[in-house]
């Protein structure tokens, strides 16, 4: 039984690069150990699980040497936001971050889309019935339940190791300011984007990020068209569709569908993944902090950072695999 199952999915492998392989050109396509198809996402069946990482709204599944793969799995509830999935997202990017296995993380969504966004009837009663006894004390209470909700997408964030998400169909409120918190996006054709529009104002990081996003990236458009498209998508709450994301800048690139767009993100992750970890982690580190401060100052923080990097034995084993005509994959970097 077990040989069989190995049997076939070497021949589905088999299969989806000959397939792939001609509109992709140079595309690694590397069978997710995940249950990318529908058939195993309908089945349940358990590819790779990942230790340690047991929850009730993710799934976390180890995709292939150094990559995990984190899905939203509320699929019946189109992967809405639920008290649960608040709190599991920040234990399980912590744990990740602290894994010196894992190098990159996919995000992405089970079933028919990523997600919907905050789940409005399992969190009313928080929101629509705060705890307190006066305003000061209404206000102290809400005002804990929205930086513990912004704590959920900053760990993705703070994550030093590279965030990719691959979104499909919907991308709705909280989706949105989840992606803007990843260091890469991807998605499929048939992905939108789309803030809600349920009388506040978006409070756990899209409104922060989005015009970083959209304005650090975007080669195609002017500063002051981009300030008005992240002013119009704010106010009005339209969607955005794969096209004009892509043209905005706030994904890199774009897919026929689910399955070849996952398949690209998580080839992504693995040529990722056989970078020296101290570089790439330390790349993004210091992308973050030259986002938010001068470059004089950037300057400055990457020389007291690089100041004990360059000790590292990764920056050895890379030139002397250099001088060697061998290819970087090759060479093998300690965990960090």
């Amino acid at each position: 039984m077990a040989a069989g199952i190995v049997a076939s999915r070497r021949l589905r492998d088999l299969l989806t690069r000959r397939l792939t392989g001609s509109n992709y050109p140079g595309l690694s396509i590397s069978l997710r150990l995940t249950g990318s198809s529908a058939q195993e996402e309908a089945s349940g069946v358990a590819l790779g699980e990942a230790p340690d990482h047991s929850y009730e709204s993710l799934r976390v599944t180890s995709a292939q040497k150094h990559v995990l793969h984190v899905q939203l799995n509320r699929p019946n509830k189109r992967n809405a936001m639920n008290k649960v999935f608040w709190r599991e997202m920040v234990e399980c990017f912590n744990k990740i971050s602290r894994d010196a296995d894992c190098r990159a993380v996919v995000i992405s969504g089970a079933g028919k889309m990523f997600t919907a966004g905050i789940d409005l009837m399992d969190m009313a009663s928080d929101i629509l019935q705060p705890k307190g006894d006066d305003v000061a004390r209404i206000s102290w209470y809400l005002r804990d339940i929205i930086t513990r909700y912004q704590e959920t997408f900053n760990v993705i964030e703070r994550c030093p190791k590279p965030v990719i998400a691959a979104v499909h169909g919907g991308c709705i409120g909280g989706g949105v300011d989840l992606v803007t918190a990843c260091d890469i996006r991807y998605c499929a054709q048939d992905a939108f984007f789309q803030e809600v529009d349920v009388g506040l104002a978006a409070d756990v990081g899209t409104l922060q990020r989005l015009p970083k996003v959209i304005g650090n990236q975007s080669r195609l458009l002017m500063h002051a068209c981009l300030c008005s498209l992240v002013n119009e998508l704010a106010f009005t709450a339209r969607k955005m569709m794969a096209d004009e994301a892509l043209g905005s800048g706030l994904v890199s690139r774009v897919f026929p569908d689910k399955e070849v767009m996952l398949d690209a993100a998580l080839a992504l992750a693995a040529e990722i993944s056989s970078k020296s970890p101290v570089a790439v982690q330390s790349t993004k580190v210091n992308l973050l902090y030259s986002r938010d401060h001068s470059v004089a100052e950037s300057l400055n923080y990457v020389a007291s950072w690089n100041m004990s990097m360059l000790q590292t034995q990764d920056l050895v084993k890379s030139v002397q695999a250099t001088t060697e005509n061998k290819e970087l994959k090759t060479v093998t970097f300690s965990k960090l």
